[in-house]
């Protein structure tokens, strides 16, 4: 079922699509492929959005930098001194936070509207990066879906090609808060990495894989998520063909859970010390499942190179539930 949410200053309009089965309730919007609402119950059966969002396009528009709900790209994440070689070339993007690029630059793949199409049990997104969009090579076509199974988890499924070598990497930037509302650096977290890239200045990796024991960020044992988070945990599994869980999270006041499986080798952990405006600093916490931050220009990184003739294919799966 979709719906007018509104209109860009262009008389573009952005269209509402409402999912629901087995409970859960999810709402994604045609422009930057934003979850914009998940509703679930908790344990006695009362319903709450579990993610940060606005009731309107205006919301979107006004506080772009958070990238709330969004499907991000070309490159989910950061890229140093926004360049990467590439066949002995130096592909130049423009930098969008401080030196380096973010989220695939100033107008990525969240302020674009996507076209969007019914399939069983939710939607599919597609849409065209050509070439030079925001300094990246290949003309890129792109497709996500996100449905929902028959438990009510919610499945997010990447797919794209290119004409030309790029490099791609994209993630859902949605803010969790399974309380509904409030501060959620009190939630628990468990996340089976055993490693985490270390940053400098600028959270641009160093290139070290570090241990995590005996550091804040061993989360292999379940506890308090806390604050002061905005690092890339290195999952033990690696790359899969399909999605394995990685994660659990949960709120011990609702008991409402959020399980993650992915087929990614990383999750970038955001606590979201830098939100103002309607939400505060920690409201909600970021689990983007992702290719390592700076992987162009780190050869020993999982690759995020795609070539002509392949195909990008990634999935991530939000799986809801609660305990007592």
């Amino acid at each position: 079922m979709s719906e007018l949410f509104g209109t860009l200053s262009d008389g573009t309009e952005v269209h509402r699509w409402t999912l629901e089965r087995a409970g859960t309730r999810v709402r994604v919007l045609s422009y930057g492929g934003i979850v914009q609402s998940v509703e679930v119950p908790d344990r006695d059966g009362r319903t709450a959005d579990v993610v940060l969002g606005f009731s309107g396009l205006d919301g979107y528009l006004e506080h772009p930098g958070p990238y709330f709900g969004a499907l991000v790209g070309r490159y989910a994440n950061r890229i140093g001194r926004a360049r990467f070689p590439l066949d002995g070339v130096s592909y130049a993007l423009e930098p969008n936070n401080g030196p380096n690029s973010l989220h695939g630059g100033e107008r990525g793949f969240d302020k674009r509207v996507w076209e969007v199409a019914p399939v069983e049990h939710g939607v599919r997104l597609t849409r065209v990066s050509e070439h030079g969009e925001e300094g990246f090579p290949g003309r890129l076509e792109l497709t996500a879906t996100y449905t929902l199974d028959a438990s009510g988890a919610l499945r997010v499924a990447y797919e794209a090609v290119t004409d030309a070598p790029t490099v791609v990497n994209l993630t859902n930037h949605s803010y969790f808060n399974l309380a509904g509302s409030g501060n959620a650096g009190g939630h628990e977290l468990r996340i089976a990495a055993s490693r985490y890239t270390p940053v400098d200045d600028g959270l641009i990796p160093t290139g070290v894989l570090a241990d995590v024991s005996g550091s804040r960020f061993d989360f292999r044992t379940a506890r308090k998520v806390g604050s002061g988070y905005d690092h890339n945990l290195v999952l033990d599994k690696g790359v899969t063909a399909g999605p394995e869980e990685i994660a659990e999270l949960h709120d011990p006041g609702s008991g409402r859970t959020l399980t993650v499986a992915t087929t990614e080798p990383g999750i970038q952990l955001y606590t979201a010390e830098h939100l103002s405006g309607p939400f505060a600093p920690g409201d909600g916490i970021a689990l983007e499942t992702q290719h390592f931050p700076d992987s162009p220009n780190r050869p020993e990184f999982p690759s995020t190179r795609l070539d002509p003739g392949a195909v990008y294919r990634s999935q991530t799966v939000y799986g809801f539930g609660v305990r007592d």
